[in-house]
């Protein structure tokens, strides 16, 4: 081994070197003592370079003997690893394990074998196509949960190995399981329309409802360890932990169907709503997810639970249809406040949901009604009308009271401002309204709906009117024209407008049918509104007629209860033409419920789905985006043909029928 002269002491060559000075410097006065000093200098030059020499030599055995003994330490060490261990080759074979690993997996003589069938639940894709060299995953071994953590291992050659380390989690995980499960959670409940229900049964039994729903309620507590406290006559709120919650979940919560037996000569049924949220960051915030929930209940009818978890909403029960309410009162606050925000407003614009139907264009005329009686000059977003609506719009183009009555969605969105009053009709969902960007710039929202709630909302609405009672939004605009203004009055055309949307929702008033419906009806018959009329703009033509009977020809029913069926692709307005297929569906006897799929040109499904009330076609709807209400919902579907979706609705259909067995 060739080593180099190496003066351990930094300062040695400056001190050799002084010294070598002085000898000379001596050598010039004295020779002898000159001499004497060089020699002693050669001496001591000698001297050192063996010493640096040696030791040297020694460091160099030194750490050869350490390097060999770390290689025998690193091996033991792998050997006596407190954990299993096993390392893996470029193909996901097993090259070596130590007795830790081969006592978890209880087996022997595993070399070479592949790693997924000595541990199944490990995917040998995790490694094989990982780029990362520390990454982490989970398995279950037995009866016992690990953390696999591992190191890709790449040698000269670019193959790759690697070592996986099993960390026993079990305990951990059990732990963690124990503190979700004690986790508080809040819950509000509110027993729907009391005043009505109590209203409905002699005085002599009021207090023995009132009584039996509180001992209901507290049974159901207690039978959930839970803690609960009557807030006023029809409020309650709750207290609960997560495993409570769940097993809430698992039985549907049947507190809706034990509520609602309750019967004491009562004419209207007991319901409730239930607005329930798993711990959030803080119990203020779970507080208020759990009000929001039970708005939501609210909102979509009542009769059900609605849980807020994860930023997510899930919905049971839902199968009662909202209760009518009797008294006008809040569509009399509703109106006047209405009456003032038209009044300090400078512009108004009305706007329905996108593809408007009858409702959504006749309640936007009942609305620039309203404004015209109170002077205000209004307009309504619409570029283009569609077949559904291509009747009425015509006369109104064709009438000079309304020619200047629509505006486009590029017009709207150049004069509207933040002061500019912007009215919703028929549609709480900002995604579904003609023209969302309208929504960002308004301060000043008004919101008239009466489809059942959905997660999507307006949120920025400073006036809202949404009542799932009602038999559509052309009749709640109509009571809000009677109390609005002392005397009102409004055009024959905008009358006759507003019943074609009533008369459509109601499917010629079957569905949906209260008191208020039939006096709405009657409000606007006084002012003119020809049934005759009406009629006329729900007629279509031959081919459609022809294609609608070639849907229900081909309908088939499923569970002996559901009809489905499918239009032929490319119609002109697939939305109108399945809604009036599905309507048909249900004269047929024995058919509860009836769906329909048709495609847009444009590749766009349409979903219509009708029900005698028996089955909840907003909530199927729901599952596919939709929504709409327990009788007569929808949904569109993107991106798939008619044959799949037509699949997806069946699959819906056969789960309900085998929830329901």
């Amino acid at each position: 081994m060739k080593t180099s002269l190496k003066i351990n002491i930094p300062e040695s060559k400056a001190y050799l070197l002084i010294i070598g000075i002085l000898s000379i410097t001596l050598l010039y006065f004295n020779l002898y003592i000159g001499s004497a000093a060089l020699l002693l200098l050669l001496y001591l030059i000698y001297y050192n370079h063996k010493i640096i020499s040696k030791r040297n030599l020694q460091w160099v055995e030194y750490i050869e003997t350490l390097s060999m003994d770390m290689d025998k330490t690193a091996k033991q060490t792998l050997i006596d690893f407190p954990l299993p261990l096993c390392i893996l080759n470029n193909t996901g074979n097993l090259t070596w394990y130590n007795g830790k690993f081969s006592k978890l997996v209880k087996q022997n003589d595993m070399i070479e074998k592949p790693i997924d069938e000595v541990v199944p639940s490990i995917m040998l894709d995790n490694f094989t196509k990982s780029d990362t060299t520390n990454m982490q995953t989970h398995t279950q071994i037995g009866n016992k949960i690990f953390d696999i953590k591992y190191n890709i291992i790449e040698n000269e050659n670019h193959e790759k190995s690697f070592a996986l380390y099993f960390f026993d989690v079990t305990e951990f995980n059990e732990l963690k399981t124990a503190y979700e499960m004690v986790k508080p959670v809040i819950i509000n409940l509110q027993v729907d329309s009391f005043d009505e229900v109590l209203d409905s049964a002699s005085e002599d039994v009021r207090p023995i409802i009132e009584a039996e729903v509180e001992r209901t309620i507290k049974l159901w507590t207690n039978k959930h360890s839970g803690a609960f406290r009557k807030i006023t006559k029809d409020k309650y709120l709750a207290f609960m932990d997560e495993k409570a919650l769940g097993d809430l979940e698992a039985d549907k919560f049947s507190i809706l169907d034990e509520i609602r037996k309750i019967d004491h000569g009562n004419s209207l049924p007991l319901t409730l709503s239930i607005g329930a949220a798993s711990m959030a960051s803080d119990l203020s915030s779970t507080y208020k997810n759990s009000i929001t929930s039970l708005d939501l209940a609210l909102g979509r009818g009542g009769d059900q639970a609605v849980i807020r978890r994860d930023e997510r909403s899930i919905f049971y029960g839902g199968r009662s249809k909202a209760v009518e309410k009797k008294t006008r009162v809040k569509a009399r606050i509703i109106a006047h406040a209405l009456r003032d925000l038209i009044n300090e407003s400078e512009s108004v614009i009305i706007m329905g949901h996108h593809n408007p139907d009858l409702d959504s264009m006749g309640s936007a005329i009942g609305m620039y009604g309203i404004c015209k009686m109170l002077s205000k000059k209004a307009h309504i977003v619409l570029d283009h009308p569609n077949s559904s609506i291509d009747v009425l719009y015509d006369r109104l183009k064709a009438n000079d009271n309304f020619k200047s009555v629509f505006m486009a969605k590029e017009e709207a969105l150049r004069v509207m401002t933040p002061s500019t009053l912007l009215i919703v009709v028929d549609t709480h969902r900002p995604s579904f309204t003609e023209h969302p960007a309208l929504l960002d710039i308004s301060e000043r929202i008004v919101l008239i709906d009466h489809h059942r709630r959905g997660v999507e909302f307006i949120d920025k609405a400073v006036l809202v009117y949404h009542e799932t009672y009602a038999s559509s939004a052309s009749e709640m605009v109509t009571e809000l024209i009677q109390y609005v203004k002392d005397r009102p009055y409004i055009d024959t055309l905008i009358a006759e407008s507003l019943l074609s949307g009533i008369t459509l929702d109601t499917k010629n008033f079957t569905f949906k049918t209260g008191v208020r419906t039939f006096e709405a009806a009657a409000f606007l018959r006084k002012f003119g509104a020809d049934t005759i009329a009406v009629k006329q703009l729900f007629q279509g033509d031959l081919d459609s007629f022809l294609v609608k009977a070639e849907g229900i020809k081909n309908a088939k029913i499923l569970g002996g209860s559901i009809a489905i069926t499918s239009c032929p692709e490319n119609l002109e307005n697939p939305s109108l033409i399945a809604a009036q297929i599905a309507d048909e569906l249900l004269n047929i006897r024995g058919v509860k419920a009836s769906f329909t799929v048709a495609k847009r040109s444009d590749g766009l499904v349409f979903i219509s789905a009708r029900s005698l009330s028996d089955v909840n076609v907003h909530m199927l709807m729901e599952k596919l985006g939709g929504g709409g209400h327990i009788d007569t919902a929808g949904a569109q579907l993107k991106d798939v043909s008619t044959e799949e979706a037509v699949e997806k609705v069946e699959e819906l259909i056969m789960e309900f029928l085998k929830e329901e067995e």
